[in-house]
């Protein structure tokens, strides 16, 4: 391309948004169900209940360490999928660019979120670009919908009951405090990696276990986010231990600085797991045995008493508080 940053023109349907779909675009995600000539996708027939998801994703800054906005586009997307049941198939992608954006940069976003789809087996089928003027965008917004094929069947919160152990798989916040490094408006620096990364090898771990009830991906508002929803729909409480829940110690030392709760803060490579008592300490060695769940615990129970407790390190507890105030913008 002969141009270094994007300009209006590559969004308005000629030569420069031409070789823009075909230099970035279809050169990085093209395969055999991607045709940038048509303007819909034809798929092979689907054997099995089809499940369908979408999501949309404005982080800032646009790189960070362990990532991107577009490989978090991929694994924000799939993860829905992978902890709802369904093996991931297929992708949508919209790009929203904003003019001025760097066509280098854009071309690593793009690679990023290439090789991520790859990694995961799904193929980007369709999509589309639009520029956004100067001034208008944060960059680049991606939105995604993905398509999958359930496997795991009988997941949902109606299956939650009495005395389930509540599971995660691996240290909470990650995401939320790199990206929040990243940032560097707090004066802080550090090289924590974020956690943003398929989820897939965990909730496959888990796919023939008895017992297994519900999984849920704690994003936006985190850990304590994911509890409360349950205990919203449930009418259940829910009792977690502080010295359960894997934190690692950069995040806390953040959070200490800062002010926040590293419970409240957003992963994008982590799975929270309701399991039945009798299958919990079976699933917690099936993630173990996993490259991404070395670290996985199980953090607390549901009990009775219709409130979300954390039982602090010093032997008392509190009321976890559900999030209100966005503390991070624009983290996913």
């Amino acid at each position: 391309m002969d141009h270094q940053y994007i300009t209006l023109a590559h969004g308005n349907g000629g030569r420069l948004m031409r070789e823009l779909i075909e230099e970035i675009f279809a050169r990085h995600l093209g395969n055999p169900d991607l045709n940038t000539h048509a303007d819909a996708a034809s798929l092979a027939q689907i054997n099995g209940e089809i499940m369908m998801t979408t999501d949309g994703f404005s982080v800032q800054p646009l790189e960070f360490p362990g990532g991107n906005i577009g490989s978090l586009a991929v694994h924000g997307t799939i993860n829905d999928l992978a902890v709802a049941g369904a093996k991931p198939l297929y992708l949508s992608l919209n790009a929203f660019i904003e003019e001025g954006l760097e066509i280098a940069l854009l071309e690593r976003i793009i690679s990023s979120l290439a090789k991520a789809a790859s990694q995961a087996g799904v193929n980007v089928v369709a999509g589309d670009t639009k520029v956004l003027r100067r001034g208008e965008g944060g960059g680049l917004y991606l939105a995604t919908t993905g398509i999958g094929v359930k496997c795991i069947s009988n997941l949902s919160m109606d299956r939650i009951h009495l005395g389930d152990h509540i599971l995660v798989s691996g240290p909470i916040g990650d995401h939320g405090t790199a990206v929040m490094l990243a940032r560097e408006q707090f004066g802080l620096r550090g090289d924590l990696q974020s956690d943003a990364n398929s989820v897939l090898s965990l909730t496959r771990a888990l796919e023939t276990l008895d017992g297994l009830h519900f999984m849920r991906d704690p994003t936006r508002g985190g850990l304590a986010s994911v509890l409360h929803e349950v205990h919203q729909f449930s009418g259940l409480g829910i009792r977690v231990q502080q010295h359960r829940i894997p934190v690692r110690d950069p995040v806390n030392a953040v959070c200490e600085m800062l002010g926040y709760d590293p419970l409240q803060l957003a992963c994008e490579g982590r799975v929270v797991a309701f399991v039945d008592p009798a299958s919990s300490e079976q699933a917690l060695s099936l993630w173990q045995n996993t490259e991404d769940g070395v670290d996985a615990a199980i953090i607390g129970s549901v009990d009775s008493q219709q409130r979300v407790i954390l039982e602090t390190e010093l032997g008392g507890e509190r009321i976890l508080e559900e999030l209100e105030d966005e503390p991070l913008p624009r983290i996913c």
